[in-house]
């Protein structure tokens, strides 16, 4: 069976976009489950597994999912019965550089450690 997208991310456009996304993830289980899919990578993580993970019940991490998913934060293939959960990453590289937009009054070097730890978390 031909897997299909069940729940569109919406793109962040603009300041409220980004207030929503921000938003979504000010929740304890919902950042954990955020972080979660972010470390899984682009090929995703089960609802199930998900639910099992973060010790919440099947219709809590779906109901939570479903807030990541409104905030263009996820998206989530369907497969038969199994749906699959991945980090929406185009949303979360925009929320930052919206954070990071017109950095430190032009001082580079404020955000030269910045970078650096993001580029050691990446990896080689």
């Amino acid at each position: 069976m031909k897997p299909r997208s069940t729940v569109p991310a919406p793109e962040l456009k603009d300041q409220t976009d980004v207030i929503k996304a921000l938003a979504a993830l000010a929740h304890d289980s919902r950042l954990s489950l955020m972080r979660h899919l972010i470390q899984a990578g682009p090929d995703g993580v089960g609802a199930g597994q998900l639910a099992a993970f973060a010790k919440i019940g099947a219709t809590t991490a779906s109901a939570q999912l479903l807030v990541l998913a409104n905030a263009g934060l996820v998206r989530s293939t369907r497969t038969g019965r199994q749906v699959v959960y991945c980090a929406n990453y185009e949303a979360l590289r925009g929320i930052m550089a919206f954070l990071l937009h017109d950095c430190c009054g032009s001082r580079k070097e404020i955000c030269t450690g910045l970078v650096a730890d993001l580029a050691a978390a990446a990896g080689p």
